[in-house]
Order: structure tokens, then sequence, then C-alpha cells
């Protein structure tokens, strides 16, 4: 289900009056229930797979929790992990293990050595497990509960968080319907407390999470929907455009990605608030960065933090020298492309985001040891965001296109000449009204919270007003939200 359809408003409304309604046990009773029915929408047979990991994890926490042997903890860890990891790499990572050996061989003259899946399975079974291409297909959102399941054994078996006992409240931890398929990542402790807790209706927080909600719609239906129809454009096929069409649509997209993330984000986090509860942020005004570490601290927070805790400080964090730490962050990097999608060009975005952060911390090491200090002036700030936007919007490039499509994009980028004309699907009132909404994002992400929307009369204008904007201005699109493909 869509958080754009108005089949899920409709569901979001009359779900969250029943919440109110019931007792405790009622609450997270329908909640799992509406979560289950949130999910079985996209695909009804996937719940099978969330249900299965679901079913392993639960028993795995209390195991941990229960074993008074180290190694048998650490046993029980694994087989958790490995049933989580095993699951996602086997639906997102077949596909790409199969073309890249198979290309590799196919290099040297050699027969293909990783079969089709059809070939290795029923036919009625890939049926329902693969395209009509013979690809596997990735259940919704998997990457996203996979790694909060995983963050719950690993929280046990830090001693940091204790086994729930109750299946259900862990089953609703994992499918808690507004973070399911795109996030926030959530950890236990931030999450499960807050289904055994009764919240009571509060007027404050259903106000502030409408008005969230309502911002995240605009976000993605009027400015990420509008931008991606100039993107989608230019970049298929980049080589029948110039350079400027294209650098201007590399501009649009870094918006268009941050609409449609931070836009879901909203929501989801709005649609918790009004129930009561709480849903850690997940981005804050990342294109506000000085820096390229400070963009990793505002962007897709819920991710970072996961890696951080989950990986970079395992392999060793900082604690081990200078080039271990070097070594570890571009790891992390490289994981964490991987993780968003099956392709070289997510890995070399995730390398020269790495490469960004490694280059960072050797300036500022040398501008310490040369004690030389950089003023702190509305020109440098606005320097340093420039230069830092700069760098994520080329890096995007090849997360939005494949290796060949980006090679192209940045050739024509190079020989940009500024005597070439834009390209346009739509006039040059359109793409300056783009230009238009983009400033009024920097605007609000800016100054908005300046502006008392606590305040009853507030809210009462401003809602109305967004939600008429949302549906006057929105576009109608077929686009998902760009995330779900992760």
């Amino acid at each position: 289900m869509l958080f754009t359809d108005i089949q899920f408003i409709i569901f979001f409304i009359v779900v969250t009056l029943a919440y109110f309604s019931l007792s405790w046990r009622g609450r997270w009773m329908l909640l799992l229930a509406a979560s289950c029915y949130f999910y079985m929408v996209f695909k009804p047979i996937f719940i099978l797979i969330l249900f299965g990991t679901i079913v392993i994890d639960y028993y795995a926490g209390i195991w941990i929790e229960q074993s008074n042997d180290q190694k048998r903890k650490k046993l029980l860890l694994i087989i958790s992990l490995i049933s989580n990891i095993g699951i996602l790499a086997f639906f997102k990572y077949y596909d790409f293990l199969q073309d890249s050996v198979n290309s590799v061989l196919a290099s040297f003259d050699l027969r293909p050595a990783v079969p089709a899946l059809t070939r290795l399975i029923p036919s009625r079974i890939a049926e329902w497990m693969t395209t009509g291409e013979g690809k596997v297909l990735l259940p919704i959102g998997l990457s996203f509960h996979t790694f909060q399941a995983m963050s719950y054994t690993i929280e046990v078996y830090r001693g940091n968080q204790t086994a729930e006992r109750n299946f259900g409240i862990y089953a609703l931890y994992v499918m808690f319907y507004p973070q399911l398929v795109a996030g926030p990542i959530e950890r236990p402790q931030n999450m499960l407390f807050q289904f055994h807790s009764y919240f009571k209706y509060d007027f404050e927080l259903v106000k502030s999470g409408l008005m969230q909600m309502a911002f995240g719609f605009f976000k993605k239906m009027v400015i990420a929907d509008r931008l991606s129809v100039f993107v989608d454009y230019a970049y298929d096929p980049a080589s029948d455009h110039n350079g400027l069409t294209l650098l201007t649509a590399t501009a649009f997209y870094s918006f268009q990605i941050y609409c449609d993330f931070s836009g879901y984000s909203d929501i989801a986090i709005g649609a918790a608030r009004v129930m009561g509860f709480t849903l850690m942020d997940n981005f804050r005004s990342p294109y506000e960065s000085r820096s390229i570490p400070e963009f990793w601290g505002r962007w897709h927070i819920s991710l970072s933090t996961w890696f951080r805790d989950y990986l970079y400080i395992p392999l060793g964090g900082n604690r081990r020298g200078e080039l271990i730490k070097f070594r570890n962050l571009m790891i992390v990097f490289m994981v964490s492309g991987l993780w968003h999608g099956t392709s070289w060009s997510f890995v070399i975005w995730g390398a020269l985001h790495g490469f960004y952060q490694i280059t960072a911390l050797l300036r500022d090491k040398y501008l310490k040891r040369a004690n030389i200090r950089i003023p702190d002036n509305f020109l440098i700030r606005t320097i340093n965001v420039l230069l830092t936007f700069a760098l994520v919007t080329l890096a995007w490039i090849f997360f939005r296109n494949s290796l060949s499509r980006s090679m192209i994009i940045f050739e024509k980028i190079g020989n940009l000449s500024f005597s070439d004309q834009i390209l346009s699907p739509f006039n040059q009132v359109e793409m300056w009204f783009c230009v238009l909404l983009i400033g009024f994002l920097l605007w609000k992400e800016h100054y908005f919270e300046k502006i008392p929307t606590s305040n009853t009369a507030v809210f009462f204008i401003l809602f109305p007003i967004i939600a008429f904007l949302t549906y006057f201005l929105g576009v109608i699109t077929e686009n998902q939200f760009i995330y779900f493909q992760f």
C-alpha cells in the first residue's frame, strides 16, 4: 500500500480511530493485524518470509538471554544473523552474483557457472519468486526490516535489551506499518517499551503528527514527483541531451531523492506520532551540511548509525590506528552501497563517499598540524555548503544510473558549454516552478521550526492550506517511493 494512495488515507483514519477506542491489548493486536494487511497489499505471499524470520529471531532472543554459556550465546546470534542475511542475500543479490560471475567467465570464453533461479526450483515456486524475465523478485522493504530484526538479536546478545516474551509485540516491532517498508530503522530500546505503553489521546501530538504528514505528502507528491519528470526525461537516454540539461537534471535529482525519501519518513513519523509513538528522526536538513561527515550525520540517520554501531565499531572503528580507521570507513561505505542496490554503480557510489570521508579527515588533520584556522563567517559557511552539495550531487549520478550511463553523463557535463539550451519535457515556466519549489523547501527546512505550528489556530489555517496545495499541485505519476526498491 502506497502512502500516496487514497486507500492509505482511509486505512490510516480507520486504524487510528479504532486504535484510540481500544484497550492496550486490543491496540497492539489491531496494529499487528493492520500492519500485516498493509504489507500484504503489495504481494501477500511475501509475508511468509517475514513471518519466518520473526519466528527465528523471537526464539533466538529468548534463548540468547537464557543461556549462561557465552559460546552458545554467540552461536545463537550467528544463526539468527545468518538466517536474516541469508534471506536478504538470496532475494537481493542472487541475480547480481549470477550476472557478475557469468560475465567474468564469459570474458574468458567459459560457460556460465551460476544458473538462473528458474532452473533450480520447481516452476510453481518460481512463479511467485521471479519476474517474467526470470529475475528474483525482491520482497518490498526487505533490507529495512532485516536490519531492524538484526539489531534486536544483537542488542539482546550485548545485554542492552531484554528478550521480548510476547510474540505479538515482537512481531509488531518488526512489522509496525508506518516504518515497515522504508524505515526509519529502529532499535528495540526505542520501540519495544512503547508497544507495551498505553498512550492517551493527545491533541498536541495529533496536530504535530498531521502537520509532519502533510509536509511529507507535499515533499513527495508536489516536489519529488514533479522533479522526477525532468530527471527521467534527461537521463533516459542521457546521450540525447547536452551537458547543461544533464547538470540541471543531476541537481534536480538531489532534491528529488531527498524529498522522496524524507517525505516517506515524515509521513511515517507523523502517522506514528498521531497514535503516541515516537520514531527517530531520519533527516535533519542534510543539504545545509558544511562537510561530508556532517552530511552523513544528517542523511538517513537510522541507517548510518546502524552501520556505525554494528559494522564500523565491531571492525575496530578508530581505535586501531589511522590506516585501520580508513579501511573500516571504506568497508562501511562500500557495504552501504551494496545495501542500496545490486550493481557496481552502487558500490562506486559508496566508495566515492568513503573517499570523501577519508579526504575530509586528512584535510582536518593537516589543518590542525599546520595550525591553520579557517574563519567561521557567512561566506566560508556558504562555500562549504555549496561544495558539499556539489560532491554529494555528483555522487548521486552513480546512485541513479548504470555505470555506462554515468560515464556518458560525466562526459557530457565535463564538456558543458553555457551556450547550451536546457531541453525540457515541459515549458520553461514549469521548470522554473521546480526551482521555486526547491527554494521553498530550503526556506522551510531552515526557518519553519520558528513558526508556532503547535498553536491551534495556526494549525487549522496551515494544515488545510498544505493539504489543498498538495492535492492541487501534486503530479500524477506511477512513481513508488525510491527507497521501496531497497
